[in-house]
């Protein structure tokens, strides 16, 4: 009966992230509490909530679908980092934005979109490889793309992201992962109230970083709001078409659009408050992009959902 409870609350976090939102800008207070020095641990909690989640298993069955695995993963670091720079280029982004939107277009794909995965009807068991493989290769990947791209506006120091990136990903990650293989039991038990875990952590995050930068959010939430927008919905087109284009049955287009239109935002808070401190507004896309991708991500699972009952109608008939 819990365990469904937390899972009820887990598929509602769309809805969650939004309240956070609102009263987050309406009531300050209600977040200020939490603290930038707790979104790191908060992140690493999260992290080490997916590594229980995963055995070696998960990290065999990559190889079972290169081809698949490897086109979400490509998508997700050639596309959204492109589109990121393009639409800071495109609204004339002032410095701080311009970076946090490009920071979080270079992260991997979040845990949240494996539950709206779930929720279209998607290739779940894809889902969580495509988004442990980009976590890993987000090692290398986000730091050399955000030097890349960022760069252009302000100095970036690759190493430094690179080594913020192992502590807070890939160590609690590991250490989850060897969790479940030594306390197989124990483990499992944590791992299925984890996802719960991870959605109030990164509420918490965003809840944070929406009150603390109120002022300026509210200053220019239309030309914030379209970008993280626009960021977002192109990645999730374009992780369809380009999946179509290339031949991938339904189920891989699906779950390829979802992986690249939904990136760990919580990471791009972190990497922005840490890393980009001389630049108060950087961490802003970071958060609004957690409450859009999941705004957007729970209307494409709505209408996928919908088409799939359809299907599934037309074919009994």
């Amino acid at each position: 009966m819990l365990a469904r409870f937390f899972q009820v609350a887990t598929n509602l976090f769309p809805l969650w992230s939004v309240l956070v939102a609102v009263v987050a800008l309406w009531w300050p207070d209600a977040f200020l509490w939490y603290g930038e020095e707790t979104i790191t641990i908060g992140l690493g909690i999260i992290m080490l909530g997916m590594g229980l989640t995963l055995t070696l298993e998960d990290f065999r069955r990559v190889w079972q679908r290169p081809a698949a695995i490897g086109l979400g993963v490509l998508l997700q670091f050639a596309v959204m980092p492109f589109l990121g720079w393009g639409i800071a280029r495109l609204f004339d982004l002032p410095q701080g934005m311009a970076v946090g939107l490009i920071l979080v277009s270079c992260c991997p794909g979040g845990t949240a979109s494996n539950v709206v995965a779930f929720l279209a009807r998607a290739d779940i068991a894809l889902s969580v490889s495509m988004t442990t493989v980009s976590t890993l290769a987000a090692v290398f990947l986000t730091p050399l793309l955000t030097k890349f791209y960022a760069g252009q506006y302000v100095p970036v120091d690759a190493w430094a992201l690179l080594k913020s990136i192992v502590l807070i990903v890939i160590l609690p990650v590991s250490v989850g992962v060897a969790a479940n293989r030594l306390f197989g039991g124990m483990a499992r038990k944590a791992a299925s109230f984890s996802p719960f875990v991870s959605v109030v952590f990164i509420i918490l995050i965003v809840g944070f970083i929406m009150a603390v930068k109120r002022d300026s959010i509210m200053e220019h939430w239309k030309v914030l709001t379209a970008a993280v927008t626009l960021l977002h919905m192109g990645g999730f087109a374009l992780g369809y078409l380009l999946s179509k284009a290339i031949g991938f049955e339904e189920s891989v287009r699906r779950t390829a659009s979802i992986e690249v239109g939904m990136q760990n935002s919580g990471l791009g808070t972190a990497l922005a408050t840490k890393h980009f401190p001389a630049l108060p507004m950087a961490p802003v896309p970071c958060a609004l992009s957690a409450v859009t991708h999941c705004i957007l991500g729970s209307l494409v699972a709505g209408l996928w959902r919908g088409r799939s009952k359809t299907s599934q109608t037309t074919q009994v008939e």
